[in-house]
């Protein structure tokens, strides 16, 4: 199985480097020279879908990769837009990790661990971060979004078979929405670093999900 790892963003320098949006929380692993990627929708420089990274740097908490296929910046103009994809790594069974795509959908209940307590959401997304992960809900109760710090405190069950999610948000938690608190913070980041070269507000930043490996 395939799962997407990165969407380019826009081009960085003149020597044919991008910007990535990363939906995959092993950067080092997926972008390590030689890796070879999949390109959807395959470009003129890619003709078979087909990329090699050169190499991968951060500037600041942006992405910055080098493939072999692209040569100078205009080059790099023609993959904006584009989605890499990988392999999936098989994971231990037993570790606590998971797909956006298994996230998804799952309903957001508080209460008992069992599942049992009401419903006050679905899972919209997953906001992979350098420093932790946020779960993106909406809310049944007026369809505003939410955003959860992704850690066992706050989410101590996902339950893919139930369908379900169980969660213990502290007090307020729920009314931060995805443009206050912490996930304004996060996005603060990438505004900074589209400064030195990073992604121009509408392009990819850093930390957007898939959440996969």
């Amino acid at each position: 199985m395939k799962v997407q790892v990165a969407r380019v963003g826009k081009p960085h320098g003149i020597r044919g480097e991008v910007t990535v949006q990363l939906f995959t929380d092993a950067p080092e692993e997926r972008f390590a020279p030689g890796s070879r990627l999949l390109l959807e929708p395959p470009v003129a420089l890619a003709p078979e879908g087909v990329v090699t990274v050169r190499r991968a740097r951060w500037n600041k908490s942006v992405l910055v990769v080098a493939l072999e296929e692209v040569p100078d910046r205009n080059g790099a103009e023609t993959l904006r837009g584009t989605r890499l994809f990988a392999e999936a790594v098989e994971e231990d069974p037993e570790a606590d990790e998971w797909y956006e795509h298994e996230l998804v959908g799952l309903e957001v209940r508080t209460g008992p661990e069992d599942g049992s307590g009401p419903r006050i959401g679905v899972v919209t997304g997953l906001r992979t971060l350098p420093v932790q992960d946020l779960l993106e809900v909406r809310l049944d109760e007026g369809g505003r979004e939410a955003v959860l710090p992704f850690v066992e405190e706050i989410v101590p069950v996902v339950d893919l078979e139930a369908g379900c999610v169980v969660v213990t948000p502290p007090p307020g938690l729920l009314e931060l929405g995805l443009d206050d608190g912490g996930a304004g913070d996060a996005r603060a980041d990438g505004a900074s670093a589209g400064d030195e070269g990073g992604p121009d507000a509408g392009d990819p930043v850093d930390g957007a999900p898939e959440g996969g490996r």
